[in-house]
This record gives C-alpha cells, structure tokens and sequence, in this order.
C-alpha cells in the first residue's frame, strides 16, 4: 500500500517491539518505523510512523510518556525486570509511609543513572552488550529527567502498583531500582504498561496482531493535534513549487515561531513536510503516497 501513517499500537507483553512491525510493514508500509521502544515484557502504547511520515519520529521521541507499573520489594534482578537474574535480596519489606516518602524524593527533576541492560550507548557498543559481557562492574552516567506526577494506586504484600508521568529519556526499570534502595530495600519492575504518549492514549490503539487497516486513525487528524506542528493552506502559485521542493518564503513567514515541523496542504491533501529547524523539506507527501 506504502501509505504514509500514523498507527497508533497496543503492544501486548512476551514479543520485541520490533517484531510488533511485521504486519504493519506487510499491509501499509515497508518503511516503518517506531517512536520508542517498549521492553520485551511490557505492553501497552507504541506509536508507529511510516513512509514519509518517518521523519517525524524525534517529535515524537520527546513526548512525555505515562506508564503504570508493578514494583516487587525484596528482590532485584540485574535487568531491573522479571526476565533477568536476582542479583541482590533482602528480608525488609518498607511500610506504606516509607514507600511514600521515597516515591516523593524520586518525583520532579532527578539525576537517574539508566539501567546497565539498555541500549544506552558506551565507547561504541551498546550497554546491555557490555553488561552481558563483563557483569554489573561498571557504572553509566547520571541524566536529568523528570518525573511529572507519581500516584502510588495500591500497596500490599510488598508490591507497589504505581503510575508516573515522566519526560523522554526517564527509565522506570530505574526508578524501580532506587525505590528499593531508598526504602532500605531493594526492587525491581515486575510488570510495566505504557497508557500514554504525549496526547496520545492505548485506548485508542490497535492491537499489535490485529491490525486493521480501514480503521487506521486518520493520520492528519493525529499530526496537527501534537504541539510544535502547523498546518499550512498552500495558494494555486505555492503549490507547483511546494510539491517540486522549492523553500517558499511565503510559507516560511507564516510559521508560528514556537512551530519545529510545518505541513503544506493544498485542497485538503497533503504536499509536503519542512522542517522549521533548517527550513528544508524532510519529506514529499503526495496524494496520500
């Protein structure tokens, strides 16, 4: 079909989101690409762009994301997850009151040290291939991330069901991690469900292994709902130019400066996509190809 789309995936736990893509690739795009990925063991939203559209995905990389998950005391893993190896054990299970209070320390602007199995970057390899390698003996810089809301929506048993609102780049597997240590414990993500991408809900996603392509959301509809991207209505002298990738002063005028991507319309199909960073067109998109 190599339609040019937004899809908006429901991922469901035990398969990679890379292997989320194959119908997607079959049915509406080879070219296809996701806006970050979820561990092999969680679920939930993924959002998908294909053809053209997969320019995009940096917008959309820097969304803010919501996520709800399970966090067991008294073990950790090397993984942070259910998938690794208990690393570390302890006999204290924090009360209600602690877990509380360390959740208040790890909410707003934090330095987080990401997990070692991720795939962070280190001297040119990823840092899960270093982990697997050398073992736990080595440390990955601390980012600043922030976490927007932390709502602590059951406690029982030891295990802590909780939702965080956090920015790009916030790893929840690590949160997890510093929870326990904080509660003079240790912890680690049992299981972790993504609810939301920026505007964007799991309510309104497609199953990843039952896609339907009639009911895709309409791609334009998704776009101009996202912040940092205007829709523009090409005149009958702009259009010719637009569609054969001419940079039109005209339209560049037009684009509020808080814009980054701004797409061209002309009688309500879409011409073309610039990027107001370097005011070049990233991408043709022509009678919905």
């Amino acid at each position: 079909m190599n339609k040019n789309a937004i899809v908006l995936l429901n991922k469901g736990p035990g398969i990679t989101s890379f292997n989320c893509l194959g119908q997607i690739k079959h049915s509406i795009n080879k070219k296809s690409g996701h806006c970050g990925t979820l561990d092999k063991f969680a679920h939930g939203l993924m959002i998908v762009l294909t053809g053209s559209y997969t320019h995009l995905v940096p917008l959309f990389m820097g969304l803010d994301k919501t996520y709800e998950a399970s966090i067991v005391f008294g073990q950790m893993t090397d993984t942070l997850d259910p998938e690794g190896q208990v690393i570390e054990k302890s006999d204290y299970i924090p009360t209600l009151e602690e877990v509380n209070n360390a959740v208040k320390q790890l909410t707003g602007t934090i330095l987080q040290e990401p997990p070692q199995y991720s795939a962070l970057h280190v001297n040119g390899k990823r840092s899960y291939q270093i982990a697997r390698q050398q073992g736990s003996d080595f440390t990955l810089p601390k980012r600043e991330v922030t976490v927007y809301s932390s709502e602590i929506l059951s406690y029982e048993n030891g295990i802590l069901n909780i939702r965080f609102k956090v920015s790009k780049g916030t790893y929840i597997r690590s949160l997890a991690r510093d929870l326990g240590h904080l509660c003079n414990s240790c912890a680690y993500v049992q299981t972790l469900y993504r609810t939301q991408i920026g505007p964007f809900s799991v309510e309104s996603a497609m199953p990843h292994d039952d896609i339907d392509v009639n009911k895709l959301l309409d791609a334009n509809q998704l776009l101009t709902s996202i912040d940092g991207i205007v829709e523009l209505i090409l005149n009958d002298y702009e259009y010719p130019r637009a569609k054969n990738g001419l940079i039109l002063d005209s339209v560049k005028k037009k684009i509020p400066s808080n814009s980054r991507f701004a797409i061209l319309k002309y009688e309500g199909n879409n011409v073309c996509i610039y990027s107001v960073l370097d005011n070049k067109i990233l991408c043709q998109v022509r009678d919905g190809n």
